[in-house]
């Protein structure tokens, strides 16, 4: 009796002592997150204390690799394993060879008959293609012109940027996804170059600080002669507004010409009209001598004794009379002679009426008017 209750007391240290060792170790540091491109190596480290008797490596979810104190148990050449002592302390590294974007999860370390674990992430980027439309670009000094890099098949799609080699007067670009089964990135360059040189197309991830570039030779030559003749064809800055100033002098100039061109014509519509007043003064100021030296009355006498010795003609006719002087009638007679109608009678002064007895030839009377 005594001696099954020796062995039953010597079980239970034994017992006792197995569960105090097994739980005396731990997972000091889990494996911490890593980013990778593909194609490369992953490697993850889980330090333990010691007295662990096996550790083992998952990722997303399915145990790949398995480490004794002795070896450790590879099933996969892909997944691999180091080991390090560390201030007495073991360390496990487990090394993915090829990393594919299949492999992108999570990845645990734990221990054999424990609940304790350490957990880390992984993540598989992938540089792409890049490349840019033409491998060698012709274009017109000084005519804008656009180039495309497209980068295709990265994840996650990359940062675009350009290195311009060549002297140029304006250069921009624009990066955009292309939507599909695999995003796919573009960038356009837009510039005006004035050389020759080089244009470079980077693309980068930045969380690796990996980058990938294209290049392409840019070559430049001057613009055809009939360029300008020809439809749509662009014209330099300069031109442009070398153009536009010549436009609005030209313009001024006209206006010019057109004001002076009015003050001419208005100048000479003057001048036209005082030369033409001028003569209508002169011809009434004429008008008026004149007719001052017609009504200016003469001062004389008659001479009653004065007998002309010219033979008289008896069919002699008489002048016609003058607006100034006094009318004759026609007839030859003894009836008194016939007076002028009232209209050419002289309005300031009257004068002495003198009749002409035209029938008897030796008398001749001349008057004298004062």
């Amino acid at each position: 009796m005594e001696g099954s209750e020796n062995g039953v007391l010597a079980m239970l240290v034994i017992l006792a002592v197995l569960t105090a060792s097994g739980s005396s170790y731990q997972i000091l540091e889990g494996p911490q997150n890593a980013t990778v491109l593909r194609g490369s190596e992953a490697r993850f480290n889980c330090t333990v204390s010691p007295g662990w008797k096996l550790i083992m490596w998952a990722l997303k979810g399915t145990v790949v690799l398995s480490v004794t104190p002795r070896e450790p148990i590879i099933t996969n050449d892909r997944f691999t394993s180091a080991s390090y002592d560390l201030d007495g302390n073991f360390v496990s590294e487990m090394i993915i060879h090829n990393v594919q974007p299949s492999d992108s999860g999570l990845v645990r370390c734990s221990l054999q008959n424990s609940d304790l674990a350490g957990y880390a992430f992984l993540s598989v980027e992938v540089m792409g293609t890049l490349h840019i439309l033409n491998d060698s670009l012709v274009v017109i000094e000084d005519e804008l012109c656009n180039v495309t890099c497209q980068a295709s098949g990265w994840i996650p799609p990359p940062d675009i940027t350009w290195e311009v080699g060549v002297p140029v007067s304006h250069s921009s670009y624009s990066s955009f996804l292309e939507p599909g089964d695999l995003p796919r990135a573009v960038s356009v360059l837009a510039l005006t170059p004035q050389g020759n040189g080089t244009l470079t197309c980077v693309a980068e991830l930045r969380s690796l600080q990996a980058s990938k570039s294209a290049t392409v030779a840019l070559t430049v030559v001057q613009p055809p002669p009939d360029s300008i003749d020809k439809p749509g064809a662009s014209l330099p800055t300069w031109a442009i507004v070398l153009l536009a100033v010549s436009l609005s002098l030209l313009l001024i100039l006209i206006i010019v010409l057109i004001i002076i061109f009015c003050c001419c014509c208005v100048s000479g519509k003057e001048k036209k009209e005082s030369s033409y007043q001028s003569e209508i003064r002169k011809s009434a100021n004429m008008k008026t001598n004149t007719g001052a030296l017609e009504t200016k009355p003469k001062s004389g006498n008659e001479n009653y004794a004065y007998s002309s010795d010219e033979p008289r003609s008896a069919h002699s006719t008489p002048s016609p009379p003058k607006s100034s002087e006094l009318s004759v009638p026609a007839q030859r007679g003894s009836s008194p002679p016939q007076q002028e109608p009232e209209r050419h009678r002289p309005t300031q002064a009257s004068r002495p009426q003198v009749s002409f007895n035209i029938a008897s030839p030796p008398k001749v009377r001349n008057v004298t008017l004062v």
